[in-house]
């Protein structure tokens, strides 16, 4: 019997050609240049670490999307990474712990989870971020803001939007301005992120009913949001996405919808989702957050980053016309003088046999008599 589908892959990964594969490599390099150029250093990470390490590092995490095995050498369960950032986290708690604060660390590689998300069936996919340990400062979420935009315009997105969220809006109102029993809140969360305002009145929360309302325009949001908050619970906040919006005034559309949680399950005060034009579905996210110390209690430190998936703007622009210079060498060609046109930024293929074909290998021009002539 033949083996049919040997060479299929899993539902949700694919691979690269050489088209997208040279794109993907453009928009990571030119990504992490431009956090580099605001003193961010790159680490790298494992693949593969222990589960309860991944696990224990941010609130939230959800292991249950990590696929997880058993290490034949310590026993011990591993998980292939979902998320860089608690690896990142946990490089700054451990070999970095001494290093001085604010730390500025970027990263770049590929995550993978054991589904899609939503009508996304891809399973793995990269992931570019920056994350600023230390502080979790309007000053902080404002430079992360920034470099996120940069580095997305950067990476080629063009048209970019952000739309800022307060993941803990309804923790810090539930506290005391409009109290919640314990078993309401979740439910109140999830009906706000839904944006049902019947289910939030019969979760018991018909008081939030106006934030489903501030949304939008984030000039026109942050006054709805301000016109709601009569205690001044949420003044602080409110100062904060105003400072950060004049930060980033004119380098992106803004837009406000504060009740928003999905993908935000460890952040805290702020968050953001950023967006770009003719690319469907968002192209990252970040916030401020805290690192969990050692006994995932609370005394961590204070951070704020990003989370670039660029694979959708990847596609988007390996669909554009390529504007490639490849040169034809033919049989007998002067080496020195090949060395000499790919010094000087050409990109050559050298004849193997008399029937190469020059256009058929996606050459541009043929050298000849020591020139690059046009095919």
């Amino acid at each position: 019997m033949q083996d049919t589908d040997r060479d299929l892959l899993p539902e949700g990964l694919g691979d690269r050609l050489p088209q997208q594969a040279a794109v993907s490599q453009r928009v990571r390099r030119t990504a992490l240049d431009a956090m580099a150029s605001h003193g961010y250093e790159r680490v790298e990470t494992p693949t593969i670490e222990f589960e309860k390490s991944m696990a224990s590092r941010m609130a939230g995490v959800q292991v249950r999307r990590m696929f997880r095995f058993v290490d034949p050498v310590s026993l011990r369960t591993l998980a292939l990474r979902s998320d860089i950032t608690m690896q990142v986290g946990r490089i700054a708690a451990t070999g970095l712990a001494a290093a001085a604060r604010p730390l500025r660390l970027c990263y770049a590689g590929q995550v993978v989870t054991i589904k899609g998300d939503g009508l996304d069936p891809a399973r793995e996919r990269l992931q570019l971020g920056a994350e600023l340990i230390g502080s979790d400062s309007v000053a902080a979420a404002a430079e992360i803001v920034e470099i996120a935009i940069e580095a997305l315009r950067a990476a080629g997105a063009s048209g970019i939007s952000v739309d800022f969220t307060l993941p803990d809006v309804v923790d810090a109102l539930s506290a005391d301005a409009l109290p919640l029993a314990a078993s309401q809140i979740e439910a109140v969360r999830q009906m706000l992120d839904a944006k049902d305002a019947g289910g939030l009145v019969d979760a018991g929360g018909e008081a939030y009913l106006p934030l489903l309302y501030a949304v939008g325009p984030f000039e026109t949001a942050i006054e709805r949001l301000a016109a709601f908050d009569n205690a001044g619970v949420l003044a602080g906040r409110i100062a904060g996405l105003r400072e950060i919006a004049a930060r980033v005034d004119g380098k992106a559309r803004l837009t406000l919808d504060p009740s928003e949680r999905h993908g935000f399950e460890y952040q805290s005060w702020f968050g953001f989702t950023i967006y770009a034009e003719g690319v469907s579905g968002s192209l990252g996210r970040g916030g401020t957050y805290r690192i969990l110390g050692q006994l995932g209690g609370q005394d961590g430190e204070p951070a704020a980053g990003f989370s670039l998936y660029p694979d959708p703007l990847i596609e988007v622009l390996a669909s554009e016309p390529q504007d490639t210079k490849k040169l034809f060498l033919p049989l007998g060609h002067d080496a020195r003088v090949a060395e000499q046109q790919r010094a000087v930024g050409w990109t050559t293929v050298a004849a193997l046999g008399e029937k190469d074909d020059p256009i058929a290998l996606g050459c541009s021009h043929r050298l000849e008599n020591g020139e690059a002539v046009p095919l």
